[in-house]
């Protein structure tokens, strides 16, 4: 996978009540780890339905932004069975990659950052204000869960490229 820029985070939340937070050299991969996590299922069976499984579980590292079930949820209605059948799994990819930066970046690398370029090729825009970090219009409600290839960030709205949240 080409090397795309690093960016992203900044958040004054960092617990760790993840199931499975281990020492660094027991850490479970991003999918292993947001698998164990009831919060996850929805952004698991579109990881696997996009058969992005083995990449996100690949060396990495990379930064993923993970929307919660409820922000999946409050998707307009059908549109989550829509992007899980096979014909749409090319805007379903797009979608989750859009999720995706390349590299660690943990919640002290963001201070300084307005953007970051995806996976999927596009910017994301990052903003911080009142000890909010947002990542487009989705707000970070837990920063850096550690994974043995990476961090993830917990968002409570799914991020949709411009094109794709047109066709919505």
């Amino acid at each position: 996978m080409k090397k795309l820029m690093s960016a992203l985070f900044f958040v004054v939340l960092s617990t760790n009540v993840f199931a499975g937070h281990h020492a660094e050299g027991e850490q479970k991969d991003i999918v292993d780890t947001a698998a164990s996590n009831d919060m996850f299922s929805t952004l698991v069976a579109a990881v696997k339905s996009a058969d992005l499984v083995s990449t996100l579980k690949g060396e990495g590292p990379f930064t993923v932004f993970a929307p919660t079930d409820d922000a999946f949820a409050a998707l307009p209605d059908g549109t989550i069975e829509m992007l899980l059948k096979p014909e749409n799994k090319q805007t379903l990819t797009k979608i989750l990659t859009y999720h995706v930066v390349a590299g660690k970046v943990t919640a002290k690398d963001v201070s300084a950052l307005t953007n970051a370029t995806t996976v999927e090729g596009s910017e994301v825009m990052v903003s911080t204000s009142m000890n909010k970090v947002m990542i487009n219009d989705a707000q970070v409600i837990k920063a850096d869960v550690m994974t043995s290839n990476g961090v993830i960030h917990v968002i409570d709205t799914v991020l949709l490229p411009n094109d794709v949240k047109a066709s919505l």
